[in-house]
């Protein structure tokens, strides 16, 4: 099975991951996208982060009922802070019938030389790249495998923005799946 990993903090999860992760899968020959949340980016901030399992479990709220979208907590078991070439190598041995793919914004592709191991990561994996306003400029990577530039429909959403509106007592309703936005009041999450 072709399966895109589409990493990150998902702090929270919103309906422009959601649309992404969905596009993704109608234009790629990818089969399936696993949303694989990270306890510990080492590029980001920890403070700003919700704990990891009620993340996971708004992703997993998130995608209740769709066959070809998951949500891993692959993460959770290695060493932090994660990288996603130890995840690779975990999943590739946990895995070892299914080809992995790289998802990522155009923004964390132009920071991809500041990844561990990152010229392996592009000699030996797909990436398939959406691009995000503000990071038009994509670098030229001559090692990598297999490099896809998507036009992939993008929501003006962000999880900053989402937290920023919960502090502020401001509705966060159609910004994210309706379980996930009751989880997140039933929990004062953000606030």
């Amino acid at each position: 099975m072709r399966v895109g990993l589409y990493f990150g903090s998902f702090n929270p999860i919103h309906h422009g991951h959601l649309l992404i992760a969905s596009w993704i899968l109608q234009n790629t020959s990818l089969q399936q996208v696993w949303f694989v949340v990270s306890p510990q980016n080492p590029l980001k901030p920890a403070a700003s982060l919700l704990n990891e399992y009620h993340r996971l479990y708004l992703v997993q709220l998130a995608v209740e009922g769709e066959i070809n979208l998951r949500a891993l907590d692959i993460e959770f078991k290695l060493p932090k802070p994660s990288y996603t070439v130890d995840t690779l190598a975990y999943l590739q041995e946990k895995y070892p019938a299914h080809e992995f793919s790289i998802i990522l914004g155009s923004d964390s592709f132009q920071n991809l030389p500041k990844w561990k191991n990152s010229e392996w990561l592009l000699k030996n994996y797909p990436i398939y790249v959406y691009r995000r306003p503000e990071h038009e400029q994509l670098p030229s990577y001559p090692e990598a495998k297999d490099i896809h530039i998507l036009k992939a429909p993008l929501l003006p959403i962000s999880s900053t923005e989402i937290r920023k509106k919960i502090k502020e007592g401001k509705s966060i309703r159609y910004l994210v799946p309706e379980a996930v936005r009751a989880e997140i009041e039933r929990n004062g999450y953000y606030s």
